[in-house]
């Protein structure tokens, strides 16, 4: 376990050591947070140096990826027993200044909370098929009613038409990536081989089958698709439950509100043994979200493609720990612009 500066409070170690287990677009990590004085509140800025400028230019996904993280500050607070307060986009003068959270009043978590922050380090990121075992219907119920408590909905994509036509974006949009020098060049700086040992990226063994093993193209982190372009073998029917998280209007805030929805969403799933595979590749690309937000989401904003499902394997992506990601107030640099 690294040793955190004495200058650091242990309760906002705590809290940031639960943040930093939100995903990211390619394990980017795009936050950095400030501890204020007296442990008394938590900041949490945008790391804009670790934003994929091809994939990602308006920042997006990096909010989003900043809202997973606000989330599991909260439910952090919530597991001592406290009601978090926060305050959204606190200094205008700043946009990387993604919030402010204090300590609000006592009152003892709930046991969906708990089983919630307990799900923290076992959530992983999926890759490849999903076993055959269907979600329960009350899950998924569930899983709205989590995304609509954080301002979003979640729309499900269980008929054979609407999964072969978001299939089918998901297809166009890793195709476009795959065949773009400057995505090619963002994913290999942030792929690396086991012998770099680093604390963000994503390892190439990180989906140990092919990318085109299912009907929802995968990011292809190793390559393989250009080694074999056909798959040794397909997996058609073990998709999992696709699913599109959006959001009534679009910006910062409703990104930020995404990810925070996202992540509890992911929690909960997680609790109950499913884990989650991502398909964003059409959301980086303008004309695609566009098309996939009049057909797929009822006319709101597309802000993240899941799949869920029963995992047989997940890869454990590395973190970087608190002692590179939280500052005190005192620290220069507050916000990494």
């Amino acid at each position: 376990m690294p040793v955190v500066s004495t200058s650091l409070g242990h309760a906002s170690v705590h809290l940031v050591r639960a943040a930093v287990t939100a995903p990211s677009l390619y394990n980017t990590q795009p936050w950095t947070f400030v501890a204020e004085a007296g442990d008394r509140g938590l900041e949490l800025h945008a790391d804009v140096t670790r934003r994929l400028r091809r994939m990602d230019p308006d920042g997006r996904e990096m909010v989003v990826s900043c809202g997973a993280a606000l989330f599991n500050v909260r439910l952090a607070m919530r597991h001592l027993g406290f009601s978090p307060v926060v305050d959204t986009f606190p200094s205008p003068a700043d946009p990387a200044f993604l919030a402010r959270v204090t300590w609000g009043a006592y009152h003892r978590p709930t046991h969906a909370e708990q089983r919630m922050y307990a799900a923290l380090p076992t959530r992983h990121t999926a890759h490849g098929p999903f076993l055959p075992t269907p979600l329960p219907s009350s899950l998924i119920d569930t899983l709205r009613e989590h995304a609509a408590g954080e301002g979003a909905a979640l729309h499900c994509v269980d008929d054979r038409a609407g999964r072969r036509h978001l299939a089918e974006l998901i297809r166009v949009g890793e195709d476009a990536q795959r065949s773009d020098p400057g995505c090619a060049a963002e994913r290999a700086r942030w792929t690396w081989r086991l012998v770099q040992q680093r604390a963000d990226g994503v390892p190439v063994d990180a989906d140990v089958t092919h990318p085109d093993s299912t009907p929802f193209a995968a990011r292809d982190y190793a390559g393989l698709a250009r080694m074999f372009p056909a798959p040794p073998r397909r997996w058609p029917t073990r998709t999992g439950l696709a699913v599109v998280l959006s959001t009534e209007r679009e910006g910062p805030s409703d990104w930020l509100r995404a990810g925070q929805a996202l992540e509890r969403i992911l929690l909960y799933a997680a609790s109950h043994g499913v884990m989650a595979a991502f398909h964003t590749q059409p959301l980086e690309l303008p004309q695609l979200r566009a098309h996939l937000r009049r057909t797929l989401s009822a006319g709101e904003f597309p802000q993240m493609i899941l799949r869920l499902g029963y995992a047989p394997y997940v890869h454990a992506l590395p973190r970087r720990p608190a002692t590179e990601v939280l500052k005190s107030s005192g620290s220069q640099g507050r916000s990494a612009r």
